[in-house]
């Protein structure tokens, strides 16, 4: 049997097709994801394209009000670039903001968890009490600090060459105590099962063990939280990129956008905020709806009987 095959005949499948809410969700978070990779290919014009920004367009209302043209769709920001063009390509960076700083919390996590969990005694207190202090700092305690540190030693420009793969790692390197405390709870009910003792018997390697045997087991509930945690690093990039702390003008991300358009919301060119916040608030609802639909589907008292 072929691996289409097998999906196609899969109780995932099955139940995934059931539901609508959680169909629509992902036929809306597709949408948004392949919009946002492919932004070059459909994306009217090139935000980053300097040559082709015209600063006398700037706040330029959508095409189908007053004043509008047809070749600014959803019009144009405070510099002139088409809205439409900076929203796909803002989008993509805060998606890859998103994943990227959920994988580096999944693996930090994962590590941390699986070691404190399967090792135990000092070693597992001494974690336990490094993910509380961690716990006791917010993400934007973390980029605060270590963004005002950075940009005083090496500038601003400096920064906003850098400023995805920090935001990345300021957000993953805040949260992965959710993982490590989430895996280490389903490390200490594996260890205790009889074929982790059957491998001990057999003279299996510790890391044998950890790896190949208790973590796959283990992973079922960081599958969740990292549907969760994708939304909420997105979440978190808009919050820091509102507060300056985020993505430079120069790198549109659907915060800054919104951050760009708060200044002139009150003098009439609201559109500049509410189409980057109606795509934001769209791609954060459907990664939520996704996730409590896996959350649900992954819990045996609520589909085993379905």
């Amino acid at each position: 049997m072929s691996t289409l095959q097998k999906i196609r005949q899969s109780d995932l499948l099955h139940n995934f097709l059931r539901d609508p809410l959680a169909v629509g969700s992902f036929f809306v978070l597709l949408v948004l994801v392949a919009a946002g990779f492919l932004s070059p290919l459909i994306a009217p014009h090139d935000p980053y394209d300097t040559t082709t920004i015209d600063i006398m367009d700037s706040e330029m209302p959508p095409a189908w009000m007053d004043g509008g043209e047809s070749r600014f769709l959803l019009g144009t920001d405070s510099q002139g670039r088409d809205l439409l063009s900076t929203i796909l390509y803002g989008m993509r960076v805060s998606i890859l903001i998103g994943i990227g700083a959920v994988v580096l919390q999944a693996f930090l996590g994962i590590f941390i968890g699986l070691t404190s969990g399967y090792v135990g005694g000092r070693l597992d207190a001494f974690l336990m009490r490094v993910a509380d202090v961690q716990l006791s700092f917010s993400t934007y305690m973390v980029a605060i600090f270590i963004g005002a540190i950075f940009k005083t030693i090496f500038g601003v420009g400096l920064y906003a060459q850098v400023a995805v793969p920090f935001l990345i790692m300021v957000i993953g390197f805040a949260e992965w105590p959710q993982y490590a405390r989430t895996v280490r709870a389903s490390v200490l009910a594996e260890k205790k099962q009889e074929y982790v003792e059957a491998a001990r018997v057999i003279g299996f390697p510790s890391s044998r063990i950890m790896w190949r045997h208790i973590l796959p087991n283990a992973l079922t509930p960081v599958l969740v939280i990292s549907t969760v945690q994708v939304a909420n690093a997105i979440m978190s990039e808009a919050a820091l990129s509102f507060i300056g702390l985020g993505m430079p003008v120069t790198r549109p991300s659907l915060g800054s956008l919104i951050k760009i358009g708060f200044e002139y919301v009150f003098s009439g060119t609201w559109w500049i905020t509410l189409f980057p916040g109606i795509v934001l608030v769209l791609l954060i609802l459907a990664i939520n709806l996704l996730g409590d639909w896996l959350r649900d589907y992954l819990n045996p008292k609520l589909y085993k009987g379905a």
